[in-house]
Protein backbone atom coordinates (compact mmCIF):
# COMPACT_ATOMS: atom_id res chain seq x y z
CA UNK A 1 0.00 0.00 0.00
CA UNK A 2 1.45 3.35 -0.90
CA UNK A 3 1.62 6.27 1.61
CA UNK A 4 0.24 9.34 -0.06
CA UNK A 5 3.07 12.46 0.00
CA UNK A 6 1.16 14.77 2.29
CA UNK A 7 0.54 12.22 5.00
CA UNK A 8 5.06 12.23 5.79
CA UNK A 9 5.23 15.63 5.42
CA UNK A 10 6.79 17.32 8.80
CA UNK A 11 4.55 20.37 9.97
CA UNK A 12 7.53 22.58 10.63
CA UNK A 13 7.42 22.95 7.07
CA UNK A 14 7.01 26.60 6.25
CA UNK A 15 6.60 29.72 8.57
CA UNK A 16 4.54 29.79 10.61
CA UNK A 17 4.60 25.96 11.87
CA UNK A 18 1.70 24.41 11.79
CA UNK A 19 1.58 23.03 14.81
CA UNK A 20 1.45 24.41 18.33
CA UNK A 21 4.36 25.96 19.96
CA UNK A 22 5.61 23.18 22.03
CA UNK A 23 3.61 20.35 21.09
CA UNK A 24 7.02 17.99 20.43
CA UNK A 25 7.50 18.00 24.51
CA UNK A 26 5.73 15.08 26.31
CA UNK A 27 4.65 16.59 29.92
CA UNK A 28 7.26 15.79 32.85
CA UNK A 29 6.32 13.83 35.46
CA UNK A 30 6.67 15.08 38.78
CA UNK A 31 7.28 13.21 41.69
CA UNK A 32 5.43 14.71 44.83
CA UNK A 33 7.01 15.07 48.49
CA UNK A 34 5.99 11.67 49.83
CA UNK A 35 5.22 13.56 53.37
CA UNK A 36 1.63 13.11 53.86
CA UNK A 37 -0.23 16.77 52.26
CA UNK A 38 2.64 18.43 51.22
CA UNK A 39 2.59 19.25 47.73
CA UNK A 40 6.31 20.48 46.77
CA UNK A 41 7.93 18.31 44.42
CA UNK A 42 10.13 14.70 46.14
CA UNK A 43 13.56 15.11 44.70
CA UNK A 44 15.19 14.67 47.53
CA UNK A 45 15.68 10.67 48.59
CA UNK A 46 16.41 9.53 51.33
CA UNK A 47 17.05 5.84 52.57
CA UNK A 48 13.27 4.19 54.51
CA UNK A 49 15.95 2.06 56.61
CA UNK A 50 19.79 1.34 57.33
CA UNK A 51 21.03 -0.48 54.43
CA UNK A 52 17.92 -0.46 52.73
CA UNK A 53 17.56 0.49 48.52
CA UNK A 54 13.81 1.39 49.38
CA UNK A 55 13.53 5.40 49.55
CA UNK A 56 11.65 8.08 50.47
CA UNK A 57 11.09 11.07 48.08
CA UNK A 58 11.07 14.46 50.27
CA UNK A 59 11.25 18.23 49.18
CA UNK A 60 13.85 19.93 50.80
CA UNK A 61 12.26 21.20 54.15
CA UNK A 62 10.99 17.92 54.81
CA UNK A 63 14.27 16.01 53.79
CA UNK A 64 16.15 18.49 55.71
CA UNK A 65 14.02 17.29 58.74
CA UNK A 66 13.94 13.74 58.26
CA UNK A 67 17.87 14.04 58.24
CA UNK A 68 18.27 15.93 61.54
CA UNK A 69 16.79 12.92 63.51
CA UNK A 70 18.68 10.56 61.66
CA UNK A 71 21.23 8.22 63.01
CA UNK A 72 23.31 6.46 60.53
CA UNK A 73 24.28 3.30 63.19
CA UNK A 74 20.86 2.74 64.91
CA UNK A 75 20.74 -0.56 65.39
CA UNK A 76 24.17 -1.42 65.32
CA UNK A 77 26.68 -2.65 67.76
CA UNK A 78 29.36 -0.41 69.00
CA UNK A 79 32.00 -2.95 67.01
CA UNK A 80 29.67 -2.56 64.24
CA UNK A 81 29.33 0.58 64.09
CA UNK A 82 33.14 0.94 64.26
CA UNK A 83 33.77 -1.41 61.54
CA UNK A 84 30.93 0.61 59.47
CA UNK A 85 32.84 4.21 60.26
CA UNK A 86 36.26 3.03 59.66
CA UNK A 87 35.19 1.51 56.29
CA UNK A 88 33.45 4.77 55.17
CA UNK A 89 36.68 6.76 56.65
CA UNK A 90 38.74 4.37 54.29
CA UNK A 91 36.34 4.74 50.93
CA UNK A 92 35.80 8.40 51.58
CA UNK A 93 39.11 9.42 52.32
CA UNK A 94 39.88 11.36 48.91
CA UNK A 95 36.61 13.34 49.96
CA UNK A 96 38.82 14.96 53.20
CA UNK A 97 41.94 15.94 51.23
CA UNK A 98 40.03 17.47 48.67
CA UNK A 99 40.92 21.07 47.63
CA UNK A 100 36.70 22.19 47.99
CA UNK A 101 37.07 22.00 51.90
CA UNK A 102 39.73 24.28 51.66
CA UNK A 103 37.75 27.73 51.46
CA UNK A 104 35.65 27.49 54.20
CA UNK A 105 36.84 28.69 57.44
CA UNK A 106 35.52 28.83 60.53
CA UNK A 107 33.01 31.41 61.05
CA UNK A 108 29.69 32.27 59.41
CA UNK A 109 30.72 32.50 55.71
CA UNK A 110 31.31 36.28 55.93
CA UNK A 111 34.70 36.10 56.17
CA UNK A 112 37.48 34.24 54.53
CA UNK A 113 40.17 32.24 56.94
CA UNK A 114 42.92 35.05 56.41
CA UNK A 115 40.28 37.63 57.94
CA UNK A 116 39.66 35.40 60.54
CA UNK A 117 43.36 35.33 61.60
CA UNK A 118 43.81 38.92 60.95
CA UNK A 119 40.77 39.29 63.80
CA UNK A 120 42.86 37.05 65.50
CA UNK A 121 45.62 38.93 65.39
CA UNK A 122 43.81 42.68 66.30
CA UNK A 123 42.08 40.69 69.52
CA UNK A 124 38.79 41.25 67.86
CA UNK A 125 35.82 39.13 67.69
CA UNK A 126 34.14 37.59 64.16
CA UNK A 127 31.43 39.87 64.44
CA UNK A 128 33.66 43.17 64.51
CA UNK A 129 33.04 46.05 62.17
CA UNK A 130 35.51 47.93 60.43
CA UNK A 131 35.37 50.85 62.73
CA UNK A 132 36.57 48.55 65.69
CA UNK A 133 39.16 47.02 63.74
CA UNK A 134 40.86 50.70 62.73
CA UNK A 135 40.63 51.24 66.59
CA UNK A 136 42.10 48.14 67.48
CA UNK A 137 44.59 48.58 64.64
CA UNK A 138 45.93 52.23 65.91
CA UNK A 139 45.91 50.91 69.71
CA UNK A 140 47.72 48.07 68.77
CA UNK A 141 50.04 50.31 66.08
CA UNK A 142 51.08 52.72 69.16
CA UNK A 143 51.98 49.55 71.25
CA UNK A 144 54.19 48.10 69.08
CA UNK A 145 55.27 50.71 66.95
CA UNK A 146 59.56 50.36 66.38
CA UNK A 147 59.64 54.12 67.15
CA UNK A 148 57.98 53.88 70.24
CA UNK A 149 60.34 50.79 71.22
CA UNK A 150 63.61 51.09 69.58
CA UNK A 151 65.81 47.31 69.71
CA UNK A 152 62.61 45.58 70.89
CA UNK A 153 62.66 42.80 67.44
CA UNK A 154 59.57 41.24 69.37
CA UNK A 155 57.84 44.34 68.89
CA UNK A 156 58.74 45.13 65.44
CA UNK A 157 57.85 41.20 64.69
CA UNK A 158 54.36 42.47 66.37
CA UNK A 159 53.83 45.41 64.61
CA UNK A 160 54.15 43.81 60.97
CA UNK A 161 51.83 41.51 61.79
CA UNK A 162 49.48 43.83 63.10
CA UNK A 163 49.69 45.93 59.79
CA UNK A 164 49.15 43.45 57.27
CA UNK A 165 46.00 42.22 59.52
CA UNK A 166 44.80 45.54 58.84
CA UNK A 167 45.45 45.59 55.20
CA UNK A 168 43.90 42.38 54.99
CA UNK A 169 40.57 43.71 56.38
CA UNK A 170 40.94 46.54 55.03
CA UNK A 171 40.90 45.22 51.39
CA UNK A 172 38.31 42.74 52.78
CA UNK A 173 35.98 46.10 53.69
CA UNK A 174 36.92 47.82 50.18
CA UNK A 175 35.61 44.78 48.12
CA UNK A 176 32.15 44.33 50.05
CA UNK A 177 28.70 45.38 48.40
CA UNK A 178 28.09 48.76 50.26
Amino acid sequence: MARSPRSTRSLDWGFPRWRAYGSEREAATVRLCDRVGCEEPGDRPAPKAPNSRERWYFCERHAAEYNAGWDYFQGLSAEEAAAREADERRDAGGYRQSAHHGWAGPGDGSRSRDEMRALDTLDLEVDADFEAVKTAWRRLAKENHPDIRPGDAEAAVRFQAIQAAYEVLRRAEERRPA
